[in-house]
C-alpha cells in the first residue's frame, strides 16, 4: 500500500467535507460529494436519502461481507469557536473543522483503506457506508438502509477512539418521567407537592444499582439530566417533570431495565425509545484476534453509536482521533493521526480470515 498516495484522497476529501455544513438531516451536499468521490475510483454507488454505499469490486456472492461504517452528519458548532468552524485550517500538524474529529477522519481513513484494500483479492467482500443522522440517533441513517445493504457478517464503526478497539459499548435510553401531585396555595396547608414526589424517585435514581454489573462496560448508569416545574411562587405545583439518561450494559435490554425502573417509581415514566441496546463483539472473533495480535488495546465504551442500532451482526467501534475531542470547539484531528489509522485499517484486515 502507498501510504502518502491514500493519506492525500484522504485529507483532501476531509478538507472538502469541513467545508459543506452537514448537520444532520441535512447531509445532502456532503453525500453528493461523498458519491462523486467514489463514482470517480470507478465504484457503482447505492444512495438512499443521505446514505451512500458502495461494495468491493470482484465481489463474490460465496465470501462474508465486513462492513466499514462512518456518518456524514456533525453536531452543531459551538458558539465558543474562535475559528471559523466550515474552514478547514491545518496548524502544526492539526488539520481544524467542525466533524474533523467526530467522525470526518474516521470517514476518510475508512475510505481510503478501504481503497487500498481493493488493489488484492481478499478472503471476504467489503462494504463502506457513508450513514447520516447518526449524531441525533435518527431513523433516516444506517437504520434506513440495512436490509437494502443485504448480508453483513461484521461490522467496524468508525468513531474517534484512538485506534484502540471498542468491543463493547452501552445502550441509550431516555426516559420521561411526570410526578403527578395536587395544586394548592403555597400560604396555607393544602396540595401535594409534585416536586416532593419527584425529588423522593429522583433520589432513587441517584442510589439505585443494578444488580448485575459488566466486566466490560461496568455497571448501568442512570443520570437525571432535566428537571421543570412550577407556574408561580404562591401555588404547589401538581406537576413535575425530569428526564433521566440511562445507559444499559449487555446484562439488561432497554425492556427489561425499564421494567425494573417502572415498577420503583411514584412518577410516571415513558421510554422515548427501545432501540439503542447495548452491543459488542467476542473476544473469540477474527477481527478482535488479529487486533490482539497487532498489539491494540481494548476496552468497553461508556457512549452510543451507530452500533446500537445495527442487527444481527456483531461490531467493533474503532477509528482514528480523540472521543474527548469530540463536539468540542475548535474541533481537530491530527494529520498524522489520519495516515496511522489508514495504517491501522489497512495492517487489521488485509489478509483477515473471517
Amino acid at each position: 500500500m502507498n501510504i502518502e498516495k491514500y493519506t492525500k484522497i484522504a485529507v483532501d476529501t476531509l478538507k472538502e467535507l469541513i467545508s459543506i455544513r452537514s448537520y444532520s438531516k441535512e447531509e445532502k451536499e456532503v453525500a453528493d460529494l461523498m458519491e462523486q468521490k467514489l463514482i470517480a475510483f470507478d465504484y457503482q454507488v447505492h444512495r438512499k436519502g443521505n446514505n451512500v454505499w458502495v461494495f468491493n469490486k470482484n465481489f463474490d456472492a460465496s465470501k462474508p461481507v465486513l462492513l466499514m461504517n462512518s456518518h456524514l452528519d456533525t453536531v452543531r458548532a459551538s458558539e465558543k469557536y474562535t475559528k471559523d468552524p466550515f474552514n478547514p485550517e491545518v496548524v502544526d500538524g492539526k488539520l481544524y473543522g467542525l466533524g474533523s474529529n467526530d467522525a470526518g477522519g474516521c470517514l476518510v481513513s475508512l475510505m481510503a483503506s478501504f481503497l487500498a484494500l481493493d488493489e488484492t483479492i481478499q478472503n471476504y467482500n467489503r462494504v463502506f457506508v457513508a450513514s447520516s443522522e447518526e449524531e441525533i440517533s435518527g431513523t433516516g441513517g444506517f437504520e434506513l438502509i440495512q436490509d437494502e445493504i443485504g448480508r453483513i457478517d461484521v461490522g467496524i464503526v468508525g468513531e474517534p477512539t484512538l485506534m484502540e478497539m471498542a468491543v463493547a459499548e452501552k445502550g441509550l435510553m431516555v426516559l420521561d418521567c411526570e410526578a403527578i401531585g395536587v395544586p394548592g396555595h403555597a400560604a396555607r396547608n393544602e396540595g401535594v407537592n409534585a416536586i416532593s414526589i419527584a425529588m423522593k424517585d429522583i433520589e432513587w435514581f441517584h442510589s439505585y444499582q443494578f444488580p448485575k454489573e459488566s466486566q466490560m462496560l461496568g455497571a448501568v448508569k442512570m443520570s437525571v439530566t432535566q428537571i421543570n416545574a412550577g407556574t408561580q411562587h404562591n401555588v404547589v405545583p401538581a406537576s413535575c417533570k425530569f428526564v433521566v439518561d440511562v445507559r444499559t450494559n449487555e446484562h439488561y435490554s432497554n425492556e427489561k431495565a425499564f421494567d425494573i425502573i417502572k415498577d420503583k417509581l411514584q412518577s410516571q415514566v415513558v421510554a422515548r425509545s427501545f432501540r439503542m441496546n447495548s452491543s459488542g463483539i467476542p473476544m473469540e472473533h477474527p477481527l478482535i484476534q488479529a487486533g490482539l495480535n497487532l498489539g491494540m488495546k481494548y476496552y468497553g465504551s461508556p457512549t452510543t453509536s451507530d452500533q446500537s442500532i445495527m442487527k444481527g451482526f456483531p461490531s467493533l467501534k474503532l477509528g482514528p482521533g480523540d472521543s474527548a475531542r469530540s463536539h468540542s470547539a475548535d474541533e481537530f484531528i491530527y494529520l498524522e493521526e489520519i495516515e496511522k489509522g489508514i495504517e491501522k485499517y489497512y495492517n487489521l484486515l488485509n489478509g483477515l480470515k473471517l
